[in-house]
């Protein structure tokens, strides 16, 4: 069984985007950028929600394209709609079950792309094996929280750090059950 990573960049107090999905503030070019497309190459499935799937749209990505096309790429969704032609899959519902089925039959680590209420319902699940956050020395105010939603008393183990001259930090957490 494969775990769920959630790989996210995140400001300093705790927001993945600002007002109206914003990710301004956040880096875009730079080693830190570079060390995280780096890691995608490792993940061989990403999971997301609907608005995660369809913030891609702002980019470019047309309905039923793969954002990601060495992957496989689930949207969980009971709402979006895509061509007969698409190369993602839909999940209808989010269920444990479904999560797990996912993390037995990818062929490799599980992105957990982005969605502060997708990750904050895997989260609650307890799902979620991992945590790699790319802080980002920027206060946000508002906007989407890393878990949003989330009622959950995690508690997480630091794994490990990696400083950038930028000022951002790489921070890798195990989750530790209850």
């Amino acid at each position: 069984m494969h775990p769920i990573i959630y790989d996210v960049a995140v400001s300093l107090d705790g927001f993945i985007s600002g007002p109206g999905g914003d990710i301004s503030k956040f880096a875009h070019e730079g080693e830190v950028v570079d060390d995280y497309f780096a890691r995608l190459g490792d993940y061989t499935t990403a999971i997301m929600g609907r608005a995660t799937y369809e913030f891609g749209y702002r980019f470019g990505l047309k309905p039923g394209q793969n954002p990601y096309k060495h992957m496989r790429t689930i949207v969980f969704s009971e709402s979006l709609q895509c061509p007969e032609d698409t190369e993602i899959e839909i999940e209808r519902a989010l269920t444990p079950e479904g999560l797990k089925t996912v993390k037995e039959t990818s062929q490799g680590p599980v992105y957990l792309c982005g969605g502060g209420s997708f990750a904050g319902a895997v989260l609650e699940l307890g799902l979620i094996d991992r945590l790699r956050l790319k802080r980002s020395p920027v206060v946000i105010g508002s906007g989407v929280r890393l878990f949003a939603g989330a009622e959950s008393r995690s508690s997480f183990l630091c794994t490990g750090t990696k400083r950038y001259d930028t000022g951002h930090v790489l921070e890798d957490y195990e989750i530790r059950p209850g």
